[in-house]
């Protein structure tokens, strides 16, 4: 083993967070702002690049480049067991969904997820990046042409929307899936995009005018509700405040001028 083997445990329902237990001298690398909480006696180290154990200058500059290219921060955050007995460390998720643990072993080393659902996972596993390499999928499908590459043989852990659904896919499986509900996949899934047939349906379907085409074998993993979506509802549900209205929404006096102007 590569990757330093950590015991975790998933606490909640839709606003979960996880919890890493670590032997003394192990360590867990995490994005920045995800900690929630930590015991006495775990130290905080700010790291440059992907988290891998790469070696030399030019190994953590192309790690760091990486990790830029997907849109996150050039450093990450490496929390080590300096204490002699077990210590405690949890990590909370940014917006309502559920978090999945990933072995990474037990997925042929590596698994291609959407950018930002990285959350945390055990020293040693490498957070990178997937081109993709159809000019129709990095146009069309929802994630552009970089997504996050999650390599090495230990424990990793992502975050998603809503629901999660895991699916296995034989040679012969096909799975149509709206381009924001993709989570993750394995490296053998063949990811496509396809039209939305139909001028009716794609102008006015409320679906898109594409579709994630996904063929197997391997295992993906898809979200119900994406961030994008939730963000979306959230500003078309914010109340207007056109000039000369009072924000005051609350009061009697604003319910009584909204009767008036339809409100």
């Amino acid at each position: 083993m590569n990757n330093h083997e950590i015991d975790y445990k998933i606490y909640g329902d839709d606003m979960q967070f996880v919890e890493i237990e670590l032997d003394p001298s192990e360590t867990t690398i995490a994005e920045a702002g995800s900690l929630m909480m930590m015991e006495e006696g775990i130290g905080m180290e700010t790291i440059f690049g992907d988290g891998s154990e790469s070696k030399g200058l030019m190994g953590k500059l192309f790690g760091a480049g990486k990790r830029l290219l997907t849109g996150e921060s050039l450093f990450m955050t490496a929390f080590t067991n300096e204490a002699r007995g077990k210590k405690h460390v949890s990590f909370a998720a940014p917006y309502p969904g559920k978090i999945i643990p990933l072995d990474l072993s037990e997925h042929g080393g590596e698994i291609i997820c959407q950018k930002d659902a990285f959350l945390c996972a055990a020293k040693g596993v490498s957070v990178g990046i997937a081109f993709q390499r159809k000019l129709g999928t990095g146009f069309f499908g929802g994630e552009g042409f970089i997504m996050e590459r999650l390599e090495g043989d230990g424990m990793a852990f992502v975050h998603a929307g809503g629901t999660i659904r895991e699916l296995n896919l034989s040679s012969t499986d096909k799975l149509r899936v709206d381009t924001g509900c993709l989570v993750g996949m394995t490296k053998d899934v063949d990811y496509n995009i396809e039209f939305v047939k139909g001028v009716k349906t794609a102008l006015f379907g409320g679906e898109g005018l594409f579709f994630a085409t996904l063929q197997g074998p391997g295992t993906v993993w898809v979200q119900s509700l994406p961030f994008s979506r939730l963000a979306s509802r959230v500003f078309s549900a914010m109340p207007q405040n056109p000039v000369g209205r009072s924000s005051d929404e609350g009061s009697a006096l604003g319910g009584i001028f909204r009767m008036f102007d339809g409100d």
